[in-house]
């Protein structure tokens, strides 16, 4: 089984990847890290994150195992990692790691914001997470506040709101909810219900004859 979860940053995806993961015991991929990872690798070494060359070189020598996660979870990180995404020869880079990750024997679980729609088209449950971007502020600021402490929630829900709108509107694999995924709105949902939801969809299949 593919289990495909996109959506928006601090939408709960992450959150719920792993909850779901573990249920099904099924390898996870959460992809937003190959784009920090990219983004991190190429501020650290002075390449611009507008050369797709010297970006594309990091993506296909890429290592997460080098990083810590502190160093991903930065809002620096996330604000380089939207950038970097755009670039049309990082995201190819990348592809083949995810296609391979997601047709693995025994099946996989990846989160990102295409999974749905390019990176597994054919993944047997489609979840698209979401949340108003006043929650998603909240949220995300309350993450920050422990590596950014002079973070404020007004520059955090600006910063979404152009990260959004770069996601959606890139040319290359744009941010968008597959035709047959199932939308999950946690603006007012706890993480546990949310979660809830979100096995519902899996039983919804597997009830249909699909096997884990």
């Amino acid at each position: 089984m593919i289990i495909a979860i996109d959506g928006t940053t601090a939408s709960g995806k992450g959150t719920i990847a792993k909850r779901l993961a573990a249920k099904y015991a099924l390898p996870h991929m959460d992809t937003g890290c190959l784009y920090r990872a990219t983004a991190v690798a190429a501020l650290k070494q002075g390449i611009a994150l507008n050369d797709a060359a010297g970006l594309q070189q990091i993506a296909m020598n890429l290592d997460l195992s080098k990083f810590r996660d502190s160093d991903l979870r930065t809002g620096e990180a996330g604000k380089a990692a939207s950038q970097v995404a755009v670039i049309p020869e990082v995201r190819q880079a990348l592809f083949e790691l995810q296609r391979s990750f997601a047709t693995q024997a025994g099946g996989a679980l990846l989160d990102g914001r295409d999974i749905g729609t390019v990176i597994a088209p054919d993944a047997d449950v489609k979840l698209w997470v979401d949340a108003n971007v006043e929650q998603r502020g909240y949220r995300r600021w309350k993450e920050l506040v422990g590596f950014e402490p002079d973070v404020t929630l007004e520059e955090v829900i600006k910063q979404l709101r152009i990260r959004d709108e770069r996601d959606q509107s890139r040319k290359d694999a744009p941010a968008a909810i597959a035709s047959d995924a199932v939308l999950i709105d946690t603006t007012d949902l706890t993480i546990d219900a949310a979660v809830e939801k979100a096995i519902a969809a899996v039983e919804a299949v597997l009830a249909r004859g699909k096997t884990v």
